[in-house]
């Protein structure tokens, strides 16, 4: 006989027991097994639906502080104290000089408050209701993002 054929057999544990009904654990076994891939299968599903929703959601929020930021701290500036206007002895503009530290200031000022508001928003939750994937109107998954 080759010698294949001559070697021990894999020996697995008794993970059941000695429980005397050995078919009905097994089915329970298949069950929970089943619920879990099933579980599995469907976070699977509505997972890239979350992670489009949560950057289109950070987005517009960026969005928003950023314009709002923005009109802050321009109406505290006025356009003379950026530019600097040369015209010559007829009145013709002969050369637009910017000033450098006004504008400098306020790029770092709207950066700053920027960021101060994004901090201040803390979490925010974003919801989708998983009835609209499957026939349960109760489970609503959720996804929270910084």
């Amino acid at each position: 006989m080759p010698k294949i054929y001559s070697r021990n057999k894999i020996r697995i544990p008794n993970v059941l027991g000695n429980i005397k009904n050995k078919r009905k654990m097994a089915m329970i076994m298949v069950f929970i097994t089943a619920i879990v891939v099933s579980g599995k299968v469907m976070l699977d599903a509505v997972n890239p639906i979350f992670d489009t929703l949560c950057e289109n959601e950070a987005k517009s929020l960026a969005t928003i502080i950023s314009n709002e930021q923005a009109t802050n701290v321009m109406r505290e500036h006025s356009y003379d104290e950026l530019f600097t206007i040369e015209k010559d002895t007829n009145g013709n503009v002969t050369m637009i000089k910017s000033n450098v530290i006004p504008i400098n200031e306020i790029i770092s000022d709207v950066a700053i408050k920027i960021q101060e508001e994004i901090n201040a928003q803390g979490r925010k939750d974003i919801e989708i209701a998983l009835r609209k994937f499957y026939w349960n109107q109760i489970v609503i998954w959720k996804r929270t993002w910084n």
